[in-house]
């Protein structure tokens, strides 16, 4: 099952970036699918495909590197680097996908602009020091 689900997830993100067609990602995903981000707002399936099927032009032309694919039961992670035409060093993404039945039932995603991840390594050292 690991690996049936592991190629779901890259079969479903693979053809998305390749083709750019939100319609054909929509089989894919469950009914009741959920997609969380880190600022704690989620959406449904219909309303995550619109926010995709929007974000397709001004991201036209991204490259996608997958750097690790990981799957564990039910749970597939995708480490990846994107970058716009132009844009370096561009941005790394984490997405943990939850699979039910053969279908993407959650996700989950956290996205850190490559630039800024120097800064970010020590959110948690005290203004003291």
């Amino acid at each position: 099952m690991t690996a049936e689900n592991k190629s779901i997830v890259q079969r479903a993100l693979t053809e998305l970036v390749r083709t750019g067609d939100v319609e054909a990602l929509a089989p894919l995903l469950s009914d009741d699918f959920v997609h969380h981000r880190p600022d704690s707002t989620s959406s449904t399936k219909a309303e995550w495909l619109a926010a995709v099927r929007a974000a397709l032009v001004p991201l036209a032309g991204m490259r996608v590197e997958i750097q690790h694919v990981l799957a564990d039961g039910d749970h597939v992670v995708m480490h990846s680097r994107r970058r716009l035409p132009g844009e370096e060093p561009g941005i790394a993404v984490v997405d943990i996908w939850r699979l039910d039945d053969g279908l993407i039932a959650e996700g989950w995603e956290i996205i850190e602009p490559v630039a800024q991840a120097a800064a970010h390594l020590v959110w948690w050292e005290s203004a003291d020091r």
